[in-house]
């Protein structure tokens, strides 16, 4: 689980709700029809500027988003130090027993261009392309939430205009105007809420999430890139660390990959 993403979730609730207590009581702050209103209109909206099989997708994106990240820099470019190792002892072809371990699908296809023997220039082609791709896929689903983010405020203030509209047919009645005026504003609470404690920081974490595996997957590129050449491990391992910042590289250096143990518990 993304721990930082769990704690600025529920601190943010949990600031908005202290708030809320300090000053006055919760059921003030609820109003079905401003959520209706909020809610039901944003995702309106955003129903006619995207297809409907991503709408639906909202809720896997957002799980997503609360889980951990999936691409370990570290533990990528340990493995494929340990394949380099290995390729340099055995050959190239030793490492196609390896392709069916390999959880990570870019690198299973990196490996198999590798072993299938397609020069560097086409490894690069075929695996830049895919990253290409999948940064229009991740930009999809974030500008689906930016555009969530964008009506929520504005379906907000349309709530606060029919609750002022109505407001303002019964000033006959000046006990009405207080509490009117209350709940006709709490819509614009509500998307300001949607906007920037969810859809905002969700977009922003895609983001996130999309640049930290495209530094991998370019890693995965020059790594096997080398490795097809048969560069020394210790070359390649100088090479793929200058995609770790210095705090990440020292443990590169200290410990190796789980299969590099096994390699060289395999030569002696």
């Amino acid at each position: 689980m993304d721990i930082a993403t769990i704690v600025g979730i529920l601190s943010g609730i949990g600031f908005v709700l202290f708030g809320i207590l300090l000053g006055s009581s919760i059921g003030t702050f609820i109003s079905i029809p401003s959520l209706l209103i909020t809610v039901g209109g944003s995702v309106a909206a955003t129903l006619m500027a995207f297809p409907l099989p991503e709408i639906l997708k909202i809720s896997k994106i957002t799980i997503k988003v609360i889980k951990a990240g999936e691409h370990n820099a570290i533990e990528t470019i340990q493995t494929l130090i340990a394949y380099a190792e290995k390729s340099r002892r055995l050959g190239l072809l030793s490492l196609e027993s390896e392709i069916d371990e390999v959880k990570d699908d870019f690198l299973r296809t990196g490996m198999r261009l590798v072993i299938d023997g397609a020069n560097p220039e086409e490894i690069r082609d075929i695996l830049e392309t895919e990253i290409e791709f999948m940064s229009s896929r991740h930009k999809r689903a974030q500008d689906l939430f930016l555009t969530l983010a964008k009506y929520a405020p504005a379906f907000g203030m349309i709530g606060t205009l029919i609750g002022l509209i109505a407001m303002l047919k019964t000033m006959n009645d000046p006990s009405t105007i207080g509490p009117s005026m209350a709940v006709s504003l709490i819509t614009t609470f509500y998307g300001s809420i949607m906007a920037n404690l969810f859809c905002m920081p969700i977009a922003g974490k895609l983001k996130t999430r999309t640049a930290d595996e495209i530094l991998v997957k370019r890693a995965i590129i020059e790594g096997v890139i080398m490795i097809q050449a048969q560069v020394n491990p210790r070359f390649i391992n100088q090479k793929l660390v200058t995609f770790l910042p210095p705090a990440m590289r020292k443990s590169i250096s200290e410990k190796k990959g789980k299969k590099a143990l096994e390699y060289e518990e395999a030569k002696v």
